[in-house]
């Protein structure tokens, strides 16, 4: 007899991904493929829409040609905030992708900043104005289309990649957004759950034309008209990638949160089931089930994006090789690598922010700079713990292709002062997916869950004694100082 499994999707900034996962959380099969992406100005960061969609097909057929079961039901994990516009008749991508890293709508955000808009933005959506959610994308797109003012006859969609990818699995039956997704849109009323007209007003998106926000494992239609599977099968689950991560590692108090090592990096603790507002910091809906469940979270811009762009620099391969060469020296001898590529996100939201390195001598040395560029990662990531005032986290959780570094992650541990778990499967996006289908099919969630096993993962203590980490993040705050002076100051 064939095992039942859901087929779980995971469709990321550079590659999409495809697990069938078992009822027991086992992993049968999986397949991957990469995705591209371009950045044709600076600043922008841009995907091809139907190149997306093609890697997705190719990581399911991957997963599937090894199997010979049909799927229960399909999941996705999805890269956030990123938008795209498409015609609701023949399903074509109206333009490309706008990225999450994106930061060509910097200006139109600055033109609508103004304290009491900031403040009713917060209120309102639990997120900053700024140029990484998806409300002014849609807004570019739109006008680009000469369709902001509202629906043109029913024939123009725009969603984030979740909505894209519904309806793209349903032949355009289904036009929906999952919640969570939702509430990274800055169009979203974080209390009502519903789109917010007063949002909608301010970033010119018709309410009419936006999809309609269901929750994490709704009905979200079922597979038609695909050569890769048959029709019929259920969409049982959506999460974004992050809010995916979170399920999928067992976070549910404020004591244990979770940081995924992307092309950029998320860093999110559980806050209950009622919105609450923290300065520097996003709050969010981390799903969305038979009651709402928040999160507070903040996102780095350039994380993986900053070790890939130091590797080049450096001339060694990226991952493997940035490790290596800032394995041979002992610390980065007062060198330090601000990343701010397209401006610097949680918490300091400074989008003038450049890119810098500090602290170089005559002696400084290709593994001085290698060190730097972990280190700008850890930084980070620390920044957004701190400022999410995360007193009762005992345990930070750990994902993405990032942790195979034994040195970043102990250097994470460090400059925290607190423990880092790295999950023992690094596809916990996919898998926390999935187990948000289990619940739609009525499937007991295993346990310990996939991102709560000690088998297999690793757990790094902080070695660093208090002192010095406090002259690592002051070093790190004068670096910081430097990178956001405005240019030419």
């Amino acid at each position: 007899m064939s095992t039942p499994y859901i087929l779980a999707l995971d469709e990321g900034t550079t590659n999409a991904k495809a697990l069938a996962v078992a009822r027991d959380g086992t992993v049968l099969a999986a397949g991957s493929a990469p995705v591209p992406v371009a950045y044709p100005r600076p600043g922008w960061v841009e995907q091809d829409a139907d190149a997306v969609w093609k890697a997705q097909v190719e990581a399911i057929r991957a997963c599937l040609g090894v199997l010979d079961a049909v799927p229960e039901g399909v999941a996705i994990s999805n890269q956030r905030e990123s938008v795209v516009a498409w015609d609701a008749r023949t399903g074509a991508a109206l333009g490309p992708v706008i990225g999450w890293q994106d930061s060509r709508t910097a200006e139109f955000c600055d033109w609508l900043r103004s304290p009491e808009r900031e403040f009713a933005v917060s209120v309102a959506t639990g997120l900053s104005l700024d140029p990484m959610f998806s409300a002014p994308k849609m807004r570019y797109l739109l006008d680009r289309l000469g369709a902001s003012a509202g629906v043109v006859d029913g024939q123009v969609r725009v969603g984030t990649i979740d909505s894209w990818l519904v309806s793209r699995l349903t032949g355009q039956d289904s036009y929906v957004i999952e919640a969570g997704n939702a509430s990274r849109t800055l169009l979203l009323d974080l209390s009502t759950l519903e789109w917010s007209q007063p949002m909608c007003d301010l970033f010119g998106v018709a309410r009419e034309i936006l999809p309609q926000v269901v929750a994490s494992n709704a009905d979200f239609g079922s597979t038609r008209g695909l050569d890769v599977l048959p029709d019929g099968v259920p969409v049982v689950g959506v999460l974004g990638d992050s809010h995916a991560a979170l399920f999928g590692h067992g976070c549910r108090t404020p004591a244990e949160g979770k940081a995924t090592y992307g092309t950029g990096s998320s860093v999110m603790v559980p806050a209950g089931a009622q919105p609450s507002v923290r300065r520097g910091v996003s709050t969010t809906l981390a799903w969305l089930t038979e009651e709402p469940v928040y999160g507070h979270e903040g996102n780095v811009v350039a994380s993986g994006t900053a070790m890939d762009w130091a590797a080049r620099l450096l001339g060694v391969e990226a991952g493997k090789g940035l490790d290596a060469l800032a394995a041979t020296v002992e610390d980065a001898a007062g060198v330090s690598l601000v990343p701010a590529f397209t401006g610097l996100g949680a918490p300091w939201w400074d989008r003038q922010a450049v890119g810098v390195i500090t602290g170089v001598t005559a002696g400084s040395s290709r593994g001085h700079l290698a060190r730097a560029a972990l280190e700008s990662v850890a930084h980070q990531v620390a920044d957004v713990v701190d400022a999410l005032g995360a007193q009762d986290l005992t345990v930070l959780h750990a994902d993405g292709g990032a942790t195979a570094s034994c040195l970043l992650m102990q250097t994470q541990a460090d400059l925290l002062g607190r423990d880092v778990m790295v999950s023992a499967d690094a596809e916990i996006s996919a898998l926390g997916a999935a187990l948000m289908g289990f619940t739609r099919l009525g499937w007991e969630v295993p346990t310990p869950l996939p991102g709560q096993q000690e088998q297999g993962g690793r757990r790094y203590h902080p070695v660093l004694d208090e002192h010095q980490r406090s002259c690592a993040r002051t070093r790190w705050s004068h670096a910081l100082a430097r990178s956001r002076l405005a240019p030419g100051a």
